[in-house]
């Protein structure tokens, strides 16, 4: 493992992301068996995005590396063969933990040099899997933000969210607080093979409910839409109506795409799962990891036409961050691709 190169303070060394003393824990629990949790203490918590990615934002905090989540597309399995980690099981069951992210942060919004931008959370790997049970590490992160009114948002398949109701409202009074749980289809039986880890989708769309109940408006990622599996117009229609149903501000549909890491592992699974599909996701994904346009505008075109008959608006470009204010999402123009990295 890269725990060294990654430590290293010597100039030709990668990047100094955790410092020397790692630890590594596991739990004989039924929750967490079978899950090797990595402590470590991290040099920076607060990350700037890119400046060519997709992403609709610039910074990020992520308390987690690896999810327990297990969704056989992730696109963040990549980030684990920096750490001489596998990107495939390993990526499920191998968790980096930075036990210091509260105070990490807090230390970074109190800096002069922080001009209290916009922070996104959840658009890595999940905030709220199963790890953060026991670590905790999102209220000590919502608390700092709070304190120092910084503009945030969350991006979750976990119902674990509920847990931190209190602080979110409380954040919510004094910035700009934007919860968007991901949910890209309703079918019981695909989610089971392709999420395994998650909460279910009725129950990640009961915790729209439940924030909507509590004032926070929330929008559902309807996502991935998975080709030839979940994007058929009936498909797309029982998941739009349940999203409508549960009270979600917005929906944003995203297609699924495959970035190198993600596309290997789950490529695997659809040769196990339905392999008379493997040649059509060759064609459809000749051209790189992402689904042609033709296919994005399409679904894109259907379910905002959809969460028209629902009484439910489209959420502009990125927008899974809604103003505290309103309790409607910006609407979007006519139907464009809105493909991000976020899943």
């Amino acid at each position: 493992m890269r725990w060294n190169n990654l430590s290293d303070d010597t100039p030709a060394a990668a990047p100094a992301l955790f410092g020397t003393d790692v630890v590594t824990r596991t739990f004989d629990t039924p929750e967490f068996r079978g899950i090797t949790f990595h402590e470590v203490r991290a040099r920076s918590i607060v990350n700037r995005v890119p400046g060519t990615s997709r992403m609709p934002f610039t910074w990020t905090v992520n308390p987690y590396r690896g999810c327990t989540h297990a969704c056989v597309y992730c696109f963040a399995r990549k980030t684990h063969s920096y750490l001489d980690l596998d990107t495939g099981t390993g990526f499920d069951s191998q968790i980096v933990v930075k036990v210091n992210a509260p105070d990490l942060l807090r230390r970074e919004l109190g800096a002069r040099r922080w001009r209290g931008e916009h922070i996104a959370m959840g658009t890595n790997v999940d905030c709220y899997q199963r790890a953060e049970g026991r670590y905790r590490l999102m209220p000590g992160i919502i608390a700092a933000l709070r304190d120092y009114a910084n503009p945030f948002s969350i991006l979750t398949k976990g119902t674990l969210i509920l847990r931190d109701l209190d602080l979110l409202r409380q954040a919510a009074d004094v910035t700009d607080v934007g919860i968007s749980v991901s949910v890209g289809f309703v079918d019981t039986a695909l989610w089971r093979t392709v999420e395994p880890g998650t909460p279910a989708p009725e129950r990640r769309l009961d915790v729209v409910r439940a924030l909507a109940e509590h004032g926070i408006s929330c929008g559902v990622l309807m996502a991935p839409v998975i080709p030839y599996l979940s994007d058929a117009p009936a498909q797309l229609r029982e998941t739009v109506r349940a999203i409508a149903a549960a009270g979600a501000t917005s929906v944003t549909p995203l297609a699924l795409h495959l970035r190198p890491g993600a596309r290997e592992w789950f490529m695997r699974w659809l040769g196990e799962h339905h392999p008379h599909l493997v040649r059509r996701y060759q064609v459809l994904y000749a051209d790189g990891a992402y689904a042609p346009t033709w296919y994005q505008r399409r679904i894109t075109g259907q379910v905002h036409e959809l969460a028209a008959e629902y009484g439910m608006g489209p959420a502009r470009r990125g927008a899974h961050r809604t103003p505290r204010d309103s309790g409607l999402a910006e609407t979007a123009p006519e139907p464009e691709p809105t493909q991000l990295t976020l899943l």
